[in-house]
């Protein structure tokens, strides 16, 4: 018989747990052989157990997922570790890859993408979120001297095209904005190519990407 893929549980959420038990165990080659509530527990259950993959939700009491992480990776530099997590945050990402987590992926993923996502990590390969993969690899392709250029690019802009900006990235149609604003569809439009010059886009999905980065809407 092919030997079973041990998995340990830890989430401070009994109901996540005892859900994510019973879709693991109904696989033919997963077995949950443990659960722990916070992340101190986590730690002792890994040094009982010897779990093959640890299942690691990232804000737990006593000793959160990245700290967790960290001082598993000391004892057990072997371990693979996935983190299952609401955040849909690159920074979180960053910060558990960082120490040793193998894999991340988001609490809303289907059934499906869940256990593809263990037996990636199980594989010894790693797995991001397609959605936060897609946004990793696109600010990779900014380089540094890019990205600069375009933080003094903004400080170039009129209080006026700062306004047509957020408007735009909020999702107002250019009559809107010329109404909001008291001018004519046509300045507006020529505000828009202004923006599109300073900041060197072309898109409109562009723009509103660089306002969320730059602070200009929350």
């Amino acid at each position: 018989m092919e030997k079973k893929l041990r998995i340990l549980l830890a989430d401070d959420h009994a109901v996540l747990r005892a859900g994510l038990k019973l879709l693991l165990n109904a696989e033919t080659d997963i077995e949950v052989v443990g659960e722990a509530s916070d992340g101190e527990e986590a730690i002792t259950q890994v040094n009982i157990l010897r779990p093959d993959l640890l299942l690691l939700d990232l804000t737990m009491p006593k000793l959160n997922g990245v700290d967790c992480i960290e001082e598993l990776m000391k004892i057990h530099p072997n371990l693979k570790i996935l983190v299952l997590t609401m955040h849909d945050d690159e920074e979180y990402l960053k910060a558990v890859l960082r120490v040793g987590a193998k894999g991340y992926v988001l609490k809303k993923a289907a059934d499906v993408e869940l256990l593809s996502a263990i037996r990636t990590v199980a594989r010894g390969e790693m797995f991001i979120y397609p959605s936060m993969a897609a946004e990793l690899v696109y600010r990779q392709l900014v380089s540094p001297a890019d990205t600069e250029r375009k933080e003094k690019n903004v400080k170039l802009l009129s209080d006026r095209e700062r306004d047509v900006l957020r408007y735009l990235a909020l999702g107002h149609t250019n009559h809107e904005i010329a109404d909001m604003l008291h001018v004519s569809i046509k300045t507006v439009e020529t505000y828009k190519g202004r923006l599109m010059e300073k900041l060197e886009m072309r898109k409109r999905a562009d723009l509103v990407r660089y306002a969320l980065d730059h602070g200009i809407i929350e």
